[in-house]
């Protein structure tokens, strides 16, 4: 997924919206959804930055299913528990990070089982036809599942604005 993961993790924060705290806004609930989206790519600084490109982000441990479990299971454990504000940002959090694994999968290779094994798991392939890179995937037709997360995300959106207008 190119672009999907921002819709996606604002999606994962209308679903969870009855857990949002009442010291949260709905403008900083849907935020922190699509930051937390967004989340496991902050490996790319270190991809461009540091590393210049020479190992493939998602072999960074932020992109490791693993790591997103651990905090799912500990984030719905301290949820259930304390019902603190703290506690339901990071299940949403969690959540989205989880669900960015799941839609890394689809085309792009994810390493379920690191850091055990290094194998890298997706359900398609992405064929090289075209330059830029990106091309190869804005061309395949699984884009249409980003542009189905755009066109769900902007519906939520736009029922959310109607109904605080209402």
């Amino acid at each position: 997924m190119i672009t999907a993961h921002a819709p996606a993790g604002y999606i994962g924060a209308q679903l969870l919206y009855r857990l949002k705290p009442a010291t949260v806004s709905a403008r900083a609930w849907s935020l922190y959804g699509v930051a937390s989206g967004l989340l496991p790519d902050i490996d790319m600084l270190w991809f461009y930055l540091v590393d210049h490109g020479h190992v493939h982000h998602h072999r960074y441990p932020t992109h490791w299913p693993l790591l997103w479990l651990l905090a799912l299971v500990g984030a719905l454990h301290y949820w259930r528990k304390t019902r603190r504000p703290a506690a339901a940002v990071a299940l949403l959090v969690a959540v989205n990070g989880m669900v960015h694994m799941l839609l890394d999968s689809i085309v792009g290779d994810i390493f379920w089982l690191m850091p055990w094994r290094d194998t890298p798991f997706s359900f398609f392939t992405v064929s090289t036809r075209y330059q830029p890179w990106w091309l190869n995937f804005i061309l395949h037709w699984s884009f249409l599942l980003e542009l189905a997360l755009w066109a769900w995300a902007g519906a939520l959106f736009l029922r959310q604005r109607r109904r605080a207008h209402e």
